[in-house]
């Protein structure tokens, strides 16, 4: 064992540690199913090979090296020590280099084709305690673990450089709808990195914070957990089958989920006999995922969504669910979606009248 990994054993020994542990013990349903759909989008494999062989990687270190702080015994000691232990609890043998970098919009990346590279952000490092930034390194090492940093430099490069991409062969149209599907599925895997931070961490309370101040700023004493996790509640139910779409097209651009549904996401999780089974030290390891089959993995993410329609509160989801048990009068959905009956008292055959004018500004 390295020196690293005994650095971290001594300071995870109050923490449960994962030995040889698979990512797909934390990888939301959601996260593989949004990652099967883009590896089978037509020319996907075209532009991952073009741009794998293309990507300035060398450059970027570089940048980093140059133009930002190497975090290590020497030079923030305190995040180096989380990097280390979080790598032990999830029993990743090589550590990443973690740079922090003066920006003052709070965030974080784990980014890089051949070695993952993790990058926070000053804005970030201020706003953290040191709980709270231990989920967040834990969050990055979760993305590391699983292999999402080279999809995520794709990503970066192509919303940071997609005019000087035109000269592929596939074109603009091509890429925006690679550059979608990307983005829909990175959405879904910070769901998994959330997971992985919960495990490095094992703080509910210190995830929930964290999330709150990416939302809210450094004033935790204005805010309340349960009255944050009620926001992600009326979200999801509030509003007619116009708010159901303007969510959707509000999500589109964003590479993150909205934060109240990743607090209300992890939280169900953290109750979840999933993650009580894990903790208790059952979990898929690393070294059965070649044996792990693609077809259970595409059935567990279909009953994923199969089970979010059926208990989700959403009005758009409760039209998904008429028209699937063939009592859905379509007609009469559209109509009201598009004259905003569904809002009015009395107003149109639509069912969704019982969720009232909550969710409409």
């Amino acid at each position: 064992m390295t020196n690293d990994h005994e650095a971290g054993e001594q300071l995870s020994r109050s923490r449960r540690r994962f030995p040889g542990i698979s990512s797909r013990a934390y990888e939301h349903p959601a996260d593989r199913s949004a990652l099967v759909a883009l590896r089978k989008l037509t020319g996907f494999d075209t532009v991952f090979k073009t741009l794998s062989g293309m990507l300035p990687e060398r450059s970027l270190r570089l940048l980093f090296l140059s133009d930002s702080v190497r975090v290590s015994d020497q030079q923030f000691a305190h995040l180096n020590d989380m990097l280390r232990d979080a790598c032990y609890i999830l029993d990743l043998e090589r550590i990443p280099p973690m740079y922090v970098t003066q920006d003052p919009q709070p965030n974080a990346m784990c980014i890089g084709l051949d070695q993952p590279i993790i990058v926070l952000t000053t804005g970030l490092v201020e706003l953290l305690d040191e709980e709270e930034m231990r989920t967040v390194i834990g969050h990055e090492v979760g993305h590391a673990l699983s292999g999402h940093a080279v999809y995520r430099t794709i990503l970066l490069f192509l919303t940071n450089f997609a005019v000087k991409v035109a000269w592929i062969p596939l074109g603009n149209v091509a890429i925006m709808a690679l550059v979608t599907a990307l983005r829909e599925w990175f959405r879904k895997s910070e769901l998994s990195a959330d997971r992985a931070g919960l495990l490095v961490g094992q703080d509910l309370q210190a995830s929930m914070r964290a999330l709150m101040k990416l939302a809210g700023g450094n004033h935790l004493h204005q805010m309340n957990v349960d009255a944050f996790l009620a926001q992600a509640e009326e979200y999801d139910a509030g509003g007619d089958l116009r708010d159901s779409v303007l969510k959707i097209l509000n999500v589109l651009p964003r590479s993150h989920p909205f934060t109240t549904v990743r607090a209300a996401e992890l939280k169900k999780w953290a109750e979840s006999r999933d993650h009580q089974r894990l903790m208790d030290g059952h979990y898929p390891r690393r070294d059965e995922d070649k044996d792990a089959s693609f077809r259970e993995s595409v059935k567990e993410s279909a009953g994923y969504y199969s089970d979010s329609v059926k208990s989700s509160k959403d009005p758009l989801m409760g039209l998904v669910r008429g028209l699937a048990d063939g009592a859905g009068d379509l007609g009469g959905k559209l109509r009201d979606f598009a004259t905003g009956a569904g809002n009015r008292p009395g107003g149109g055959s639509s069912g969704d009248a019982q969720n009232g004018t909550s969710g409409s500004k």
